[in-house]
């Protein structure tokens, strides 16, 4: 039974693998809502196979590797396949069409970076009650809500193509940056401590009610906002 046991975070994390790629599959054939559904379905996974080790006490080094495998698969790989074939379907100016065949690639910088900053998150030990860098859940809900919300807008602009190149860019070095962001966790429920967390958390609810999807990526947007700010009125 204890060997059992052992085994159910790793298999709620290989859950949020097999989610991860399915996620990509979607997003190759360009099914991009369902991609997201999936990446949201992952980051389920991902939350409860570290609440079930902790209150299992069946933490694993192997769990802990295998954990950032599937982050990196489902946070990592499948927002930035999204991103692949969103660059196929963008207008190009002409002085870049020649390069319509290659630029998407540039896409799977954003798994890259995210497999950078997962394993930087594994050895800095300063990330155990905020964040050092943008999590890879949230880079990668950015992306799907941003396409799924906002993708059909896009493929009508004529810059989009910098624009989202751009982002790209940005979110990666985010990944990987030197930047104290804020995690919802509550060692109690006062507004004492706890300022930064209700103002974003009841912020993002009419955004979301409201924009709908795309408000998902505002909110994303707004949380790294907020978090630069309150960090600079601590200091």
């Amino acid at each position: 039974m204890q060997a059992i046991i052992r085994q159910i975070p790793n298999t709620i994390t290989c859950c949020n693998l097999v989610c991860g790629c399915i996620a990509t599959s979607y997003a190759f054939e360009g099914n991009f809502p369902l991609a997201l559904t999936f990446i949201i379905l992952g980051a389920i996974f991902d939350f409860f196979d570290g609440m079930s080790a902790r209150l299992l006490h069946v933490s694993s080094p192997i769990g802990k590797e295998l954990d950032s495998l599937a982050d990196d698969v489902t946070f990592g790989v499948a927002p930035a396949t999204m991103v692949f074939t969103l660059l196929h379907q963008l207008p190009y100016p002409s002085w870049l069409d020649g390069l319509r065949d290659i630029l998407p690639y540039v896409a799977f910088v954003i798994a890259a970076f995210s497999a950078l900053r997962l394993a930087k998150f594994n050895l800095d030990e300063r990330q155990t009650t905020s964040f050092i860098g943008l999590p890879t859940p949230a880079n990668a809900l950015f992306w799907g809500s941003l396409i799924v919300g906002g993708g059909s807008r896009l493929t009508q602009l004529s810059y989009s193509l910098v624009v989202v190149l751009a982002l790209v860019a940005l979110t990666c070095w985010l990944l990987v940056a030197e930047l104290p962001l804020f995690a919802l966790k509550f060692k109690q429920w006062g507004w004492r401590g706890n300022e930064v967390k209700y103002v974003f958390i009841l912020s993002c609810i009419p955004l979301v009610a409201i924009l709908g999807v795309s408000g998902i990526a505002i909110a994303i947007t707004w949380y790294v906002v907020l978090s630069m700010y309150f960090n600079s009125r601590s200091h």
